[in-house]
């Protein structure tokens, strides 16, 4: 049975103009399957943008999400999860536990936690109550400083131990992406190759579909 592997969208690190980028989004969103939404304001560098930001960024893309009926979360913040009515969080190494997350949240939201290359973290993400856990970087990536790389074999043995899903991270595009379908991963976060496509968010959407289909 082929296994089912869908397409995790993350938001550019800044965005300049949030009506034009509302625009783009729901382009993106019409053109194919997206299961999920992480807005991630945050630089390369790991600077995040302030409150009223990620707030304001939030109000104007949710009901866009929800429209398509794709989860939409806040990168690393619980707490503005929460004032956002997000559906959830996704927490790195460094921010916010699992579980104070899950406190906070409650039992309905949606938990994703960073892992990096680990089997040691997921399984300790996975007993704190994650719903998915993340693995990276496959490739090199502009968006974020990754500070592990991750092999694919660690996709396929994931797979194969648990049944927590498992979201494949940095630097994938539709030209690199069918070893990770392969190997198991459960979703792809993507997040350069949409909004950095010549050809546009929606066009890259529809690649990666394709990308997707026939891995």
């Amino acid at each position: 049975m082929k296994h089912d592997c869908r397409l995790y969208l993350v938001t550019p690190p800044a965005i300049a103009d949030l009506n034009a980028f509302c625009d783009d989004f729901a382009r993106a969103l019409d053109a194919g399957d997206v299961a999920c939404i992480q807005l991630r304001l945050k630089s390369p560098e790991g600077v995040a943008a302030g409150d009223d930001e990620v707030l304001r960024a939030a109000e104007a893309l949710l009901p866009i999400a929800r429209d398509h009926d794709a989860a939409f979360l806040i990168n690393d913040r619980p707490d503005l999860a929460l004032k956002s009515g997000a559906d959830g969080v996704h927490v790195g190494q460094s921010d916010a536990s699992c579980k104070k997350a899950r406190v906070l949240l409650g039992d309905d939201a949606t938990v994703g936690v960073t892992c990096h290359n680990s089997k040691h973290l997921a399984l300790e993400a996975g007993e704190a109550g994650a719903d998915y856990v993340a693995f990276g970087a496959f490739f090199p990536t502009k968006t974020k400083e990754a500070p592990t790389q991750a092999d694919p074999a660690l996709l396929e043995w994931w797979s194969y131990a648990t049944t927590l899903p498992c979201v494949a991270i940095g630097g994938i595009t539709p030209e690199n992406c069918a070893p990770l379908v392969r190997a198991g991963a459960d979703f792809l976060a993507v997040s350069g190759a949409v909004w950095s496509h010549p050809e546009g968010p929606a066009a890259a959407v529809k690649a990666f579909a394709k990308a997707i289909a026939d891995a």
